[in-house]
């Protein structure tokens, strides 16, 4: 049978002699023989079981699982079941990594939209990030909200159109007023804006944010403490004026 020296089943196996020996520190890649000058020998089973070792390494098992694996007397029936562990663990690595590669993509995007951007710039799209769920939340109840007022408009409309029954769109005009003052008194009193400028978070006057040019996500308007007037961004105002935390 043959044997391997210490250099030779590292070569074998692609790793370095000194992860051999590190194997062999921690009594999972104990060579089979030892000459007379302390001569570390390695068998065919040994190279196996350095290949097993490395496959598992590669598959991101530590070291103590896999020497708790081969301490086991029936390593091969709980081996499955630390391949599971190890891809649901590796599973939930990813879905961490890619929210943070998210944050970041995002980060990046709307940093192109900076000319001159700071580190103030930067905790401003942190915060704007930070409630942009609830503020699309928001948004989407006002929708959802605005679906039975829609359809009494069609109704009226083609009631009207088909047999002239005109009272029924007068009802509509009146409803759609009192949904439109209250949609946007609810919708002003839950955002507020940074100012890109100073970095001031603010609420604007109801008349001049509901008449201001804007975005999905910003709105042109006047920033009570520097002054400047422009595009400022819109976030979710948790606490009803009161800025950031």
């Amino acid at each position: 049978m043959s044997k391997y020296t210490t250099g030779e089943i590292a070569k074998l196996c692609g790793v370095s002699v000194r992860t051999v020996q590190y194997y062999d520190s921690r009594n999972i890649l104990v060579p089979s023989e030892l000459t007379e000058g302390g001569r570390r020998l390695y068998s065919e089973d040994d190279l196996k079981r350095l290949r097993v070792i490395c496959f598992l390494r590669e598959a991101g098992i530590s070291i103590n699982r896999i020497g708790e694996l081969f301490a086991d007397p029936y390593p091969e029936k709980i081996i499955s079941v630390l391949l599971d562990q190890q891809e649901r663990e590796l599973r939930a690595e990813i879905t961490e990594g890619q929210k943070k590669l998210g944050i970041i993509e995002t980060m990046k995007r709307e940093l192109k939209g900076i000319e001159c951007f700071s580190v103030e710039s930067i905790g401003d799209i942190a915060h704007s990030m930070k409630q942009k769920n609830k503020l699309s939340r928001m948004r989407w109840t006002m929708l959802i909200a605005g679906i039975p007022v829609t359809a009494l408009q069609w109704v009226s409309v083609i009631l009207w159109i088909t047999r002239g029954i005109w009272w029924l769109f007068a009802v509509w005009v009146i409803v759609a007023v009192v949904y439109g003052v209250s949609v946007s008194n609810y919708y002003f009193k839950n955002v507020a804006y940074i100012c890109p400028e100073c970095h001031e978070v603010f609420k604007p006057r109801l008349k001049e944010a509901f008449w201001a040019y804007h975005t999905p996500r910003m709105r042109r308007l006047t920033c009570p403490k520097c002054g400047r007037k422009g595009l400022c961004v819109e976030v979710y105002d948790e606490k009803d004026g009161a800025g950031r935390d």
